[in-house]
């Protein structure tokens, strides 16, 4: 093996079917090499990789408990094994199953870390089907294609208890179509479905972190939770939407503003230990009623005193 040359090595490395990426173990652990299998897994091109730390790959999803052990392995000078989302050069998300691994040189010091990424995309899909055991039909509202709401409650007291473990704020956002049942009388359920539908679509469409939480609420209520947001952030979010719904110009003529729109009901915090999910979703369907006690059209954000178990 000593007579093994450089190019050799290289041609072992992009040879391999697993992504492998070797990083310095100074500064801000730059990019030193990644493999032809590592470019294939996340789109990027090895110019596009060299010389950077691997973070940008998580994109704004930084609320990642993998992320912090990742760290603190590197840290300590550590091995570790992973499971992290990632976010490939055309915007879709996946998961990846990184082991690291640090290189040593003859004076035991650290020099750079290896880390081997494996494609884990279907393993979170069946560790969900595991949370719950519910049946496909059970999970999947068939009229939007997102988490029913029993699946969404189930999915959000596991987020609920992680949160309060790692001490992450959680923020919960109820879109729902204002003046749905005349709508209905005016078209008909077919009508108000795909309304619910396309409403559906456009909210989804926008909330694209793999952290994001989306559901079927109730009728034409759609639940998104949000990781690490604060209140203010996520009503001044809500509001484009809001206001993205309006702008599709959907004619609704028993609606004061003439189209379709949507209310919307904000709460946030930061999940203190022994306290239950239903203090947020009370919150954020307190606020959902003022929104529409006001008029509807509106994002309304929870009062202190709606944070009621």
């Amino acid at each position: 093996m000593k007579e093994w040359s450089a190019e050799l090595l290289r041609s072992v490395l992009d040879a391999a079917p697993e992504g492998i990426v070797i990083c310095e173990a100074e500064g801000d652990q730059p990019v030193v090499y990644v493999n032809s299998a590592f470019e294939y897994l996340t789109g990027h091109a090895a110019a596009d990789l060299l010389g950077r730390n691997l973070r940008h790959l998580q994109g704004d999803d930084r609320e990642q408990d993998a992320r912090y052990r990742l760290q603190q392995a590197i840290e300590r000078g550590d091995s570790c094994q992973v499971l992290l989302r990632n976010y490939r050069k055309n915007g879709g998300v996946f998961w990846v199953d990184i082991h690291l691994q640090p290189v040593r040189d003859g004076a035991g010091r650290v020099t750079h870390f290896i880390g081997y990424h494996r494609d884990a995309s279907d393993r979170p899909r069946t560790a969900m089907k595991a949370l719950t055991g519910l049946p496909t039909w059970m999970r999947e509202d068939r009229l939007t294609t997102l988490a029913t709401r029993p699946y969404f409650e189930e999915l959000l007291k596991r987020d609920w208890a992680l949160a309060q473990r790692e001490m992450r704020q959680l923020g919960l956002a109820i879109f729902d179509v204002d003046s749905l049942g005349a709508y209905n009388d005016t078209y008909g359920r077919a009508g108000g479905d795909a309304c619910i539908r396309r409403t559906a679509s456009l909210i989804a469409a926008s909330f694209r972190r793999g952290s994001d939480l989306l559901g079927r609420w109730d009728g034409g209520g759609i639940a998104v939770l949000a990781h690490g947001a604060s209140d203010d952030k996520l009503a001044d979010y809500a509001r484009v939407l809001a206001q993205r719904v309006q702008d599709q110009q959907v004619h609704h003529p028993r609606s004061r503003a003439k189209f379709v729109t949507v209310s919307v009901g904000v709460a946030s915090c930061l999940p203190m230990r022994d306290q239950p999910v239903t203090l947020l979703v009370n919150a954020a369907e307190a606020a959902l009623r003022q929104a529409k006690s006001q008029g509807r059209n509106r994002v309304a954000i929870a009062a202190k005193g709606d944070y009621t178990a």
